[in-house]
Order: C-alpha cells, then structure tokens, then sequence
C-alpha cells in the first residue's frame, strides 16, 4: 500500500483533541500544504475540534508563507505552545494567531525552542519531563509568568519549579504528541526522508520518534517521491519505518521568498564577493563594533537584527573565514542569511539537527553571542519578546533564552534611544532630533534575560548602542566607552533617566566604525 496521498486525506486521519507538533522554522521547512489542508478540512467539517500544537520554532510567517494561520480558527485550536510565532512590521496586519493569542482565544505558551525540543526528546524515552535550569529568573520562571501568554495559559500552567540537591530546578512535565507534521525535499516509496534542497534538518526525526514511540501518526510534505532503495543510506535523515503518510507539493519553497538556492543547501559554495556588503549607516556601525569583540578562531552564535549584519563586516575587513558561525536551525560555518533568509547560511561546513544544537547551547559550549535587544532595565535585564501594544513585532524568545542562559559572553545591539534622528559627520554621531523614547528603561516588559542571574553566574554581558559601549556591572549598567560627537551627561546619563553612569576612565569609540571605507579590523 503507497503511502502517497493527497494532504487532504492526511489531515483525514488527525482526531479531535489530538497534539500535533509541526516542524518549521518560519518559512524554513514549513509543511505548508498539510497545514493549509488542515484548515479547509476544519472549514468544510468543523473538525478536527480543539489541538493542541507544539512549535519548536515559528510555523510560517507574514510574507506568502501562513503556516500556523492556516489553523488559527476559534474551535480548531485551543491551545499552543511555541517558542516563536510569525512576526512583521506594523504596516502589514496581524496575523491571525497573534489576533487569538491576544483575545485570549486560545491558551498560548512562549517556550523557549530548545526545552521544546528537549520535551519531544524525553516524551520519546519516556522520562518524566524536562529538568533544565534554562529560563530561571525569566518569564519562562513560574515566579514570573510561567511561559503563558495570556489569561487562558496562565490557568492551565505547563512549568513548575523543584528543589533538588540544594539547586532549583525548572520542570516541565511531559506532553505526548499524537501527530507530528514534517516536511522534507524527497521521500522514498518507504518513506525514507532526504533534506538535499533544505536549508535546514530542524527538528524532524525528534519529533517523528516523540510520535512514534506514542503509536501516533507521522505525516512529511515533500517535493518528489522517488523509488525504494535509489536514496543514499547516509543521506536519510528521518526513515521509513518512523513515517505514515506522504504528501507532495512539488512548490514547496525552500524558505520565505526562496524557491530555491543552491548556497542554502550546500549544493554549491556561494563566493564571497557575492555577498552584499551593507552601506555606511548607524546599524552598520553597531555592527563594526560588535565585530570588534570576536577574536580569530571563535565560535560564535548570531542572532536577528543589528547583530546579523556582523559577519558581512568581517567579509569587508577580508576575516570572513576567521570565525565560525552556528546558528539555532542547525547551520555551522558559512555566511548566515539576512532578511526573509535569516535561519539560513550559505557555504555552511555542516548541518547539524536543532535539538543538538540547542544541546550545545545550552551547555555554553561557543565562546560568544550576538544578540539584540527591544529595551535594557537598570538592573541589566533585556527583554526580547513581548511588545504588548503591538505584539506581532516581536517572534517570542525562540532560542533566545537556550542561547543566554549559560553562554560565556553575550554581546547585545540596539539603539539607545527609539525613532532619534541621526547623521554621522566627520567629527562623529549627531543626534539631529531626540528619540520618542529610550529603550534604556527602569524595568522592562518582559524579562528575557535576567541581569541578576548573569552576575550570579559570571557572564560577560557587552551592550552596544550608537551613544556607547555599556557593560553590567554589580554597580549596573555602566559606559566603558563613548561614540565621538555624544555629550556623555546629556545624551547618556540624562537621556537614560540616570540609569547609565559613565566610567571614569571611559574612551572613545573609533573613529574608524564611522568612515566609509573598511576600518581595517584586525582579529
């Protein structure tokens, strides 16, 4: 009997009340077929009725992929749990997931990706539920909001907090999916999987075993079948035996925007000069900075943002090949992507499966992070994920708080001030019009990161703005080193409520990041 069957008879099977984990990364990998077949299944019949849905990492997005909105529908889901969710600017509407999730429609967890991964991983073995100590003393905490979203997830708490041999601990019981939902490049008539046009492996075998090992069904959306045996053993990522159904669509797009780039999947190796360089501009500078704290021989983490633009400086400065870049979807070495490709790299040296990834950066096992950040607090806590009064801006945490929580050194970047008109000159950084607001604040939002904790465990925290180079200290935030052309009391200390002091043996920041030309980096 061929396992091939048109996705609306695979979202056939999938019954009320069921758990259904997708993987995706946005428009990385997202099964788009089955989950849109899902929605006009619920449409036509009005089932299946109330899932549950687990995502590791954001299932669709707000540029032509919708992922999790083909689903978002009163009566269909009743509950997610996610570590990141479709994001964009205000000019575009709200998707329909974020209109639920802040109506309070459907209970909505953020989950960091990596402990999501990890509860595939122990539902499968059979243990009883993630014990982590990622997220401590952040919104992940019960002693904050516990992960929940909103008023229908507080009710229903899926984190608690355990003492164990003199260490608190944060548990998360198991949750057993029924059904899990992956997408590949090619399937064999088994349903053996091969990711040769992917970008990424995410998830998938993880979360096929999760289900398998629960008797439950595993449906992968591919681009072509092929016939049984003609795969390369090696090349298989998730076989046969661990899938159920096989649905084609021979248009799957290999992220948002991308049918197809041979770079991302390693078919062939981008060259350098390829690359666009970005032009001198304040985020441009902020990332020159950032560069400055990599030493030659790294391992670094990156980040979305003003951080992403990092490794294109050091194309520039001719250090591309100088440190090694691994980021949360699984690609290690190369250039990693911005824009509607970020979670990609291309010329990567290996992909490696996001829940291993996760596994080493939550161990701490890179030497530095680049990150950035919506607002700072004047205890040195960062806040990444939530905006409440426009949501939508914002993904979540993802793998933000996996990655901070026992890394060594993490370097932030962001603007000190909000909507501030500036100008670089000749003689440094002008501020031509006040920001609306600074993101310098004395308590943010949502503690993503926790300052507190930082200092406890010895972590070296660097925050870059265009005013200054800040870093956390027992004595709070404090600016080792100042943008020429800022007045340090006026645009610093009072621009920040006094919130940052000035070091006294405080420097300037290079004039070199402020020139056109490359400012001669040396690593």
């Amino acid at each position: 009997m061929s396992k091939v069957v048109p996705a609306a008879e695979a979202v056939a099977r999938i019954e009320d009340g069921q758990v259904v984990t997708v993987s995706s990364s946005s428009g990385l990998g997202c099964p788009d077929l089955v989950l849109k077949a899902l929605g006009e299944r619920f449409d036509a019949t009005g089932h299946p009725q109330g899932l549950t849905t687990l995502h590791p990492i954001a299932a669709g997005d707000m540029y032509g992929i919708k992922g999790i909105d083909h689903i978002a529908k009163d009566g269909l889901l009743s509950r997610i749990l996610a570590g990141s969710y479709p994001s964009g600017p205000s000019s575009l509407e709200m998707p329909e997931i974020w209109k639920m999730v802040t109506e309070n429609r459907a209970a909505a967890y953020n989950v960091p990706s990596g402990i999501l991964f990890d509860m595939h991983r122990d539902v499968a073995a059979r243990r009883p539920g993630v014990l982590t100590k990622v997220g401590l003393d952040t919104f992940v905490d019960p002693i904050r909001e516990g992960c929940a979203m909103n008023a229908r997830a507080a009710e229903d708490p899926i984190v608690f907090r355990h003492e164990m041999a003199g260490e608190t601990w944060l548990h998360f019981p198991n949750l057993v999916p029924d059904v899990a939902i992956l997408r590949a490049t090619t399937a064999d008539e088994h349903g053996n999987l091969t990711y040769e046009h992917e970008g990424a492996y995410l998830g998938g075998l993880e979360q096929a075993i999760a289900v398998r090992n629960h008797g439950g069904l595993v449906i992968a959306q591919v681009k072509r079948v092929t016939a049984r045996g003609s795969l390369n053993p090696h090349d298989v990522r998730v076989p046969g035996h661990l899938v159920d159904l096989i649905v084609i669509d021979p248009d799957q797009k290999q992220t948002t925007e991308t049918l197809h780039d041979p770079a991302i999947s390693g078919e062939i190796m981008r060259p350098l000069d390829g690359f666009t360089i970005p032009e001198l501009s304040v985020e441009k500078v902020l990332a020159r900075r950032a560069a400055m704290e990599l030493k030659a021989g790294q391992t670094a983490n990156l980040g979305f943002g003003i951080s992403a633009q990092v490794p294109r400086i050091l194309i520039e400065e001719g250090q591309a090949q100088a440190v090694t870049w691994a980021i949360e979807q699984g690609a290690v070495g190369g250039v990693p992507l911005t824009g509607f490709a970020f979670g990609c790299a291309s010329n990567a040296d290996g992909y490696v499966p996001s829940p291993q990834q996760f596994t080493y950066f939550q161990g701490g096992g890179f030497d530095v992070s680049f990150l950035s950040f919506l607002e700072v607090d004047a205890a040195g806590n960062v806040n990444v994920s939530k905006l409440a009064k426009k949501p939508y801006l914002t993904a979540g945490c993802g793998g933000f708080v996996d990655i901070v929580s026992h890394a060594r050194k993490i370097v932030f970047s962001g603007y000190f001030e909000a909507g501030a008109k500036l100008e670089i000159t000749d003689e440094g950084l002008t501020i031509a019009e006040p920001g609306k607001f600074t993101k310098i604040v004395e308590q943010v939002e949502q503690v993503t990161f926790s300052g507190k904790r930082a200092l406890e465990t010895g972590q070296d925290i660097v925050i870059i703005t265009e005013r200054c180079v800040m870093r956390l200290t027992e004595r709070g935030l404090v600016a080792y080193e100042i943008m020429p052309g800022i007045e340090p009391a006026r645009d610093i200390v009072a621009a920040s409520g006094g919130r940052v002091q000035i070091a006294e043996n405080a420097t300037l920041m290079p004039m070199a990041l402020l020139r056109d030309e490359p400012m001669g980096l040396k690593l």
